[in-house]
């Protein structure tokens, strides 16, 4: 496998653009740093880097190329990454409503904000793997870097495996931002206003891609 130091060099860089700039998966990882701290954070950013691999391997094999030229499929696959953020979003709302994300007494979190591995992991793998945006731009950007020389898998699952270093290291650092504030967000006004705001982000996510073309 053998990949110029240019190229290698121009994919960090783009890559880490990329990684830095606010989307679904920022908006997931500090909606779930909030409810559950930082590990429900830091495993929700696993799941979502998990997801890249995936879209390596289907960049890699080409069916990438098929969803692209087969029309009902690519918009089976945004119609879905667009139901579940959509889905994401009123879950939040649902806090909000039920006041679930926050106790009365002793200012403490009611047990809706406990960490479950399996939960957080499950969002984030869903919330990577149905973002019809990630396989366009692994599907289009990838080749760029791939010496046709070589297999084309492994040196995607390696490309993905740098995306997935940098992505983890951000998102793990965004979710310690966000854990410092964890206390301020508990407070039984700013969670309910927190989690409407996210909420109402996550649906207008999934509703913009829904209907992009």
């Amino acid at each position: 496998m053998t990949i110029e130091t240019t190229a290698l060099t121009t994919y960090l860089v783009a890559i880490t653009l990329l990684t830095l700039t606010p989307g679904v998966d920022t908006m997931l990882v500090i909606r779930n740093t909030a409810r559950g701290g930082w590990r429900d954070g830091a495993i929700s950013s696993l799941g979502i880097c998990s997801g890249l691999f995936l879209h390596a391997t289907i960049s890699a094999v080409g069916i990438s190329m098929i969803l692209l030229q087969a029309a009902w499929a690519f918009s089976a696959l945004k119609l879905a990454g667009a139901g579940y953020l959509v889905w994401l979003g009123v879950c939040s709302w649902r806090k909000v409503i039920r006041r679930e994300t926050f106790e009365i007494a002793n200012g403490e979190s009611r047990a809706a904000d406990e960490f479950f591995i399996r939960r957080s992991l499950r969002e984030g793998f869903f919330s990577n793997v149905l973002n019809p945006k990630t396989a366009i731009f692994y599907m289009a950007f990838l080749p760029q870097f791939i010496n046709p020389a070589h297999s084309a898998l492994w040196q995607s699952l390696f490309l993905a495996g740098l995306h997935f270093i940098i992505a983890m290291i951000w998102q793990c650092l965004l979710a310690l931002m966000v854990k410092q504030l964890k206390i301020w967000l508990q407070r039984p006004r700013v969670s309910q206003v927190f989690d409407g705001v996210t909420g109402t982000v996550m649906i207008a996510l999934g509703l913009r891609v829904a209907t992009e073309s």
